[in-house]
C-alpha cells in the first residue's frame, strides 16, 4: 500500500492505466464571508452591508422572506387568498434603497415566501449606474434545514452569469441552517460535464458573499458540494471515457491532492487473489476490471475503522442476460456507488475526521463477448464462496460479494457500508426521492436514516428477511445469486441484500441501494438534471457522526 503525501507525484501507473485527467465542468462559485448586518434601524452603513459601492462590483443583492405566519383570519380574507411575504434581516432597508413596494410586488407575482420562491425587482432607471442590476427577494419558507437548502438551490439557478452576489438570507440563522442554504447554493448550480462544441449556457456566479456567514458552516458546506460535484462529475461522463482504467487513474488523482493511501488491483493480480466476482462479470469486455483501495488514516490513533465499499459498474450492457436498448442510456451511471465513495473518503481527509476510512472501488464493464460469464456458470468469490449464475445481469451483487469478503476478512472493519445502484425492485418501490438502506445492526440502521434526514439524502429502512432465504438454495453452488425465474418470488431488493449477507462474515453492515436517486430527469431543488451524486452527502453526514459500534 502507497500513501501519497498532500502535493506528492502520484505513482506510476502500470501498464494499461489511463493517466490522471482533468473532469471537464463548470467552475464553482467562490464563496466568501463578509460582516454581519447590523440589527439596529435604518440602512447599513454606506459601502458595507447591502450598500455596496459600484467600485465593490457587486451585481446582484439577495435578501429572504418567509412565509407568512398562517391566518386565523376568515378564509375568504385578502390576507388568507394573498398572504404577505415576510421580510427578514436587511430586506426592509434594501427595498426602501431600491424604492420598492415588496408586498404589492408579491401579491401581483403570487409570491408568498414559500421556500424556493424568487422575486426579481431591478433598479430605477435613474439609478441604475449606482445599484446592483438586480435585488432578488428569495423565499425561505420556514427557515428549516430543507427549505433553506431549497432557497439556496433557487438563488443560485436565479443567478447564473452573474459577477457578484452578496446575499443576507442566513445572517443571523444558526451554522445548521447556514451550511444547508449554502449546500442548496453550490449543488443547484451544478451542470454536467459537456462534450462538444455546442455551449452549456450560462454558468454560476464567479463569486458571493455571504454575510455574518459562520466559518464552520462555510467549510463544512464547501467539502460536502466538492464531494458530490465529484461524484456527479465522475458518473455523469460517458462510458466510452469513464472505464475501470480511467476510474482508477481519478482515483490515483484523488489520492495524490488529499494525501490518501491508495492500492489498485489489476487484472491479474485479481486473478491471482481470487477475486472471482469481479473478474468473472468483467470477463466479457475489452477494459478489464480494477479494485480501487483508498485510505485516509488520521494522524492519531483512531478507535474505529470505517469501509465503504461501492459498486463500480462503469456500463451494464446486462450482459448475456442482454437488457433492452432503452434501459442501457442510464448504464453509464451503474458506477454511482463507486463514485460516491470516492468522494466521501476524500471528504473524510478533508474534514480530518478522529476515525479510520477506507473506500473499495469494485470497477468492471459488463459487456457482451466470446469470454463472458454465462447463466449456470459457477464462479468461485473471494474467499472460496461459490455462487450460481442465473442472470448476468445481476452483476453488481457480484462485484460486491468479492469486496465485502476482502474486506471483512482483511481489513478488520468495525463498520461496513456498501452502496450501489442495485434493484429495480428498490426504485419500483421507493421512487426517485429515497434509497433503500438494509442492515445487520439496528444502531447502524438507525444512524443511516437520521444522515439522511439531515443531509437531504433520505433512505427508507427494508427488512433483512431470513425467511426469504431459500430463494437463494443451488444445486450446483454454495449459493445461488438470484432467485429462480419459475419461483416467481419478487421482492428482488430484499434478496439481493440477503445475499451481499453472506459475504460480511458477521460485521457491522449496511447495505445501501440508490437505483432510485441515482439520477434526476430535471433540476428540481439542489438536485441537478443527470447524476445526483446521491449518497456523497448521506456518508458523509453518516461519517461525521459516527456511533460507536465496538463492544
Amino acid at each position: 500500500m502507497q500513501r501519497l503525501p498532500k502535493g506528492s507525484s502520484p505513482a506510476t501507473s502500470s501498464a494499461g492505466e489511463a493517466p490522471g485527467t482533468d473532469l471537464s465542468g463548470i467552475a464553482m462559485t467562490a464563496v466568501t464571508a463578509v460582516d454581519q448586518l447590523l440589527t439596529g434601524a435604518g440602512a447599513p452603513t454606506a459601502g458595507t452591508g447591502l450598500r455596496p459601492t459600484p467600485e465593490e462590483e457587486v451585481d446582484v443583492l439577495a435578501v429572504a422572506m418567509a412565509a407568512a405566519p398562517e391566518s386565523s383570519s376568515r378564509e375568504d380574507s385578502e390576507e388568507s387568498l394573498h398572504p404577505t411575504p415576510q421580510p427578514r434581516r436587511g430586506a426592509v432597508e434594501t427595498a426602501l434603497w431600491y424604492g420598492v413596494d415588496v408586498a404589492a410586488r408579491a401579491a401581483a407575482a403570487g409570491v408568498t415566501g414559500k421556500a424556493g420562491e424568487t422575486l426579481l425587482v431591478e433598479p430605477p432607471s435613474d439609478r441604475a449606474a449606482d445599484l446592483p442590476a438586480k435585488l432578488i427577494f428569495v423565499g425561505v419558507g420556514d427557515e428549516s434545514v430543507q427549505n433553506l437548502r431549497r432557497a439556496g438551490a433557487a438563488l443560485a439557478r436565479a443567478t447564473k452569469g452573474a459577477r457578484r452576489i452578496r446575499a443576507a438570507v442566513v445572517d443571523g440563522l444558526g451554522p445548521a441552517a447556514q451550511q444547508a442554504f449554502l449546500e442548496g447554493f453550490l449543488l443547484g448550480g451544478y451542470q454536467a460535464p459537456r462534450q462538444g462544441k455546442t455551449p452549456a449556457g450560462p454558468v454560476m456566479a464567479r463569486a458571493m458573499e455571504v454575510t455574518g456567514l459562520d466559518s464552520d458552516a462555510h467549510r463544512q458546506a464547501q467539502i460536502t458540494a466538492r464531494a458530490v460535484w465529484l461524484a456527479r462529475d465522475l458518473t455523469n461522463l460517458p462510458p466510452d471515457v469513464a472505464t475501470p482504467a480511467w476510474m482508477a487513474a481519478q482515483s490515483r488523482a484523488v489520492a495524490k491532492r488529499a494525501g490518501l493511501e491508495i492500492t489498485v488491483l489489476e487484472e491479474t493480480e485479481l486473478l491471482r487473489q481470487g477475486f472471482g466476482g469481479l473478474t468473472a462479470v468483467g470477463s466479457g469486455s475489452a477494459n478489464p476490471p480494477r479494485l480501487v483501495q483508498v485510505t485516509y488514516q488520521p494522524s492519531a490513533e483512531t478507535a474505529e475503522h470505517v469501509v465503504l465499499v461501492g459498486k463500480g459498474i462503469t456500463f451494464d450492457s446486462g450482459g448475456i442476460s442482454l437488457k433492452p436498448r432503452d434501459a442501457m442510456m442510464s448504464m453509464k451511471m451503474d458506477m454511482a456507488g463507486a463514485a460516491v465513495v470516492l468522494a466521501a473518503v476524500e471528504a473524510a481527509a478533508e474534514l480530518e475526521l478522529p476515525h479510520r476510512v477506507t473506500g473499495i472501488l469494485a470497477l468492471a464493464e459488463n459487456a457482451i463477448g466470446a469470454s463472458a460469464y454465462r447463466p449456470g456458470d459457477v464462479v468461485t468469490t473471494y474467499g472460496g464462496t461459490t455462487v450460481e449464475i442465473g442472470n448476468t445481469d445481476a452483476e453488481g451483487r457480484m462485484v460486491l460479494a468479492d469486496a465485502l469478503a476482502y474486506a471483512a476478512a482483511g481489513l478488520a472493519p468495525d463498520v461496513l457500508v456498501d452502496i450501489a445502484t442495485l434493484t429495480g425492485a428498490a426504485a419500483l418501490g421507493l421512487g426517485q426521492q429515497y434509497g433503500a438502506v438494509f442492515s445487520n445492526t439496528e444502531l447502524l440502521l438507525d444512524a443511516l436514516e437520521e444522515a439522511g434526514e439531515a443531509s437531504g439524502d433520505r433512505v427508507w429502512p427494508l427488512p433483512l428477511v431470513h425467511e426469504y432465504d431459500y430463494a437463494l438454495d443451488s444445486v450446483t453452488a454454495d449459493v445461488a445469486h438470484v432467485a429462480p425465474p419459475a419461483l416467481k418470488f419478487g421482492a428482488g431488493a430484499i434478496v439481493a441484500a440477503l445475499f451481499l449477507e453472506k459475504f460480511v462474515d458477521g460485521v457491522p453492515w449496511a447495505h445501501l441501494d440508490i437505483a432510485g436517486p441515482m439520477s434526476a430527469r430535471a433540476d428540481r431543488h439542489e438536485i441537478a438534471k443527470g447524476a445526483t451524486g446521491f449518497g456523497a452527502r448521506l456518508l458523509i453526514s453518516f461519517l461525521r457522526n459516527l456511533p460507536g459500534l465496538r463492544p
